[in-house]
């Protein structure tokens, strides 16, 4: 059985980082939230925009993405900053506790000054950091990795070399007993009957060519037609002409084994093997929600070079062409173009990508890590109000 080393949390889950983190609960706290960070050397600012007045549906998914990151296995520690009498901040504290995370709570009232909350939080994540560098890695087995795939700026290599490799990866990964987790619901329009197809029964086919109606529908509803928004003017420069085209690329990156399960967006599996998350194209976006519902590694495979990364989990960047890779090597991490000029083949990409997932979850550091790429949104469903 293949291992990795990770940190074990006290809820049993396997972290690949040791991250201690500041996170805002409402955007208007995004300046304060970077000023705490800011005092605190090595800690990581998780920051959104999203506001306090959303839509029933908005406000749920906005808590459930907040507690997947805020609750992440690669966290170590987390400071919450909120407002006062704030049921966002109170709710992820009190799931955190149950879990065993350490968590802290800084609100900004009419009782306390801004300095005072400054040094409140500096004070707290001071120690959460000193805490954090006792904690050890420990041998884990490679069944409780959970790999999101995504891709970004696709080209016309993307369904021939990046996405055919990641699904190779996806199989082999599975096969150890480990789990993947394709995204990006938009992207299957147009192939979904294809990923339906090789669900693992009917009700699973249903549930995801469900998402996809819905997701077409709400479109629809805004006086827009996903059918002809896609291929991107962007993809459509990479040599992508049709949405069929762009789709059946994208579906390489689920490979061949059955899909078992479908969640919605920023919700963790239930099932080890082959999962779909409901998600937008945006890959911004579709990452938070990867690592949000638990994935502790995400691949992204990229004709242009998108230089999307995660501020709680490793995104490993896959190039699709050698050129890609030759130019933007500072944030790309393994150039599949070795398929178009190097003999290489698809298993022999997916098995690199296989042998990296293992180095980076045993600490490597990814192009994105080092370039300090920390892009973070949630999905919003509805207008502001």
């Amino acid at each position: 059985m293949k291992t990795f080393d990770g940190y074990r949390r006290p809820d049993g889950s396997i972290g690949v980082r040791n991250h201690v983190i500041v996170i805002n609960t409402v955007g208007e706290l995004s300046a304060l939230t970077r000023k705490i960070a800011n005092l605190t050397p090595g800690v990581i600012p998780v920051i959104h925009h999203g506001g306090v007045a959303q839509f029933p549906e908005d406000h749920t998914q906005t808590l459930r993405t907040l507690v997947g990151t805020a609750g992440h296995s690669n966290v170590s520690a987390t400071l919450v900053v909120g407002t006062e009498n704030d049921p966002i901040a109170q709710e992820i504290y009190k799931i955190l506790k149950k879990k065993g995370k350490p968590v802290h709570t800084v609100c900004l009232n009419k009782n306390q000054k801004i300095p005072e909350i400054l040094h409140e939080g500096r004070s707290w994540l001071l120690t959460a950091l000193e805490n954090s560098k006792k904690e050890v890695r420990e041998q884990c087995d490679i069944t409780e990795l959970i790999v999101g795939l995504e891709c970004g700026g696709s080209d016309a290599w993307s369904g021939i070399t990046a996405n055919p490799s990641i699904g190779a990866f996806s199989d082999m990964i599975i096969r150890e007993g480990g789990t993947s987790v394709l995204a990006e619901t938009t992207e299957a329009i147009g192939a979904e009957h294809i990923l339906a197809s090789n669900a693992i029964n009917r009700e699973v086919g249903r549930e995801f060519l469900d998402i996809v109606r819905t997701y077409e529908h709400r479109i629809k509803q805004t006086g827009e037609d996903i059918r002809s928004a896609n291929p991107t003017p962007g993809n459509m420069a990479g040599g992508l002409t049709t949405l069929e085209e762009k789709s059946l690329g994208c579906i390489k990156k689920g490979g061949g084994t059955p899909l078992k399960e479908v969640i919605s967006y920023a919700g963790k599996p239930t099932e080890k093997g082959f999962v779909f998350m409901d998600t937008p194209g945006y890959d911004v976006e579709s990452v938070c929600g990867l690592a949000a519902g638990g994935a502790q590694v995400v691949l992204f495979s990229t004709g242009k070079g998108s230089p999307t990364g995660s501020p709680i989990v490793p995104v490993i960047k896959i190039g699709t062409n050698p050129k890609v890779y030759e130019i933007m090597s500072e944030h790309i991490d393994i150039n599949a173009g070795k398929i178009i000029d190097q003999n290489k083949s698809i298993n022999d990409i997916g098995k690199e990508i296989f042998d990296k997932v293992i180095t980076v979850s045993n600490g490597e550091k990814t192009a994105a890590e080092n370039e300090l790429n920390q892009e973070f949104a949630i999905w919003r469903l509805a207008e502001s109000i």
